[in-house]
């Protein structure tokens, strides 16, 4: 099923999503990828406040480009899901709503998707530079010495992803595989 939602994300709205949906996003969502969650992840273990609010929101694993002139962002595609996993299910329980990458997701963080009502979303990787059309707006927030890793608030207009694990543990790269062998 086709579904335009709006950032951030509502419980209501990230429980109705289902597995193998396509979304095309509107609102704001934030960048984040390695060096950013590990740098989280220490705040965290200090007891510091983290430079984002986790509740509602939805992470885009993500390095841009350097944009060009007139545009806000260079090159924005996803990265691989997998390095985040560490970090996922500790983020998903202080209230992320949605994640954006490419690649499969462990056990635990499936688990923390469930435990949460959460949605993992992936983009289509080597597109970047067609998913950057759809980043209205871009701005460094926070950790801005990581250069391209630096947490961004991006506003997005229809940015296009589809759900691959919903809030109920439905796995599309299972769920497909498993179609595709009946065929």
């Amino acid at each position: 099923m086709n579904r335009n939602i709006t950032a951030p994300l509502s419980d209501e709205v990230a429980k109705e999503l289902k597995s193998g949906d396509y979304v095309y996003i509107t609102g704001t969502i934030y960048t984040a990828r390695d060096a950013a969650h590990k740098r989280m992840w220490e705040a965290l273990e200090k007891g510091e406040e983290l430079p984002i609010e986790m509740k509602n929101n939805i992470i885009y694993y993500m390095g841009p480009s350097p944009a060009r002139e007139g545009r806000p962002i260079g090159s924005a595609g996803p990265t691989t899901a997998s390095r985040m996993d560490k970090y996922a299910p500790k983020l998903l329980d202080l209230g992320l709503k949605g994640m954006i990458g490419k690649g499969k997701r462990s056990e635990q963080v499936k688990e923390a998707i469930v435990r949460n009502g959460s949605v993992y979303f992936a983009a289509v990787g080597g597109a970047g530079a067609i998913l950057s059309k759809a980043i209205k707006k871009s701005e460094v927030i926070a950790y801005d010495d990581l250069g391209t890793e630096a947490i961004r608030k991006l506003y997005v207009e229809d940015f296009p992803a589809i759900v691959v694990i919903d809030s109920q543990g439905n796995n599309l790269y299972e769920t497909a595989i498993k179609e595709y062998a009946k065929q």
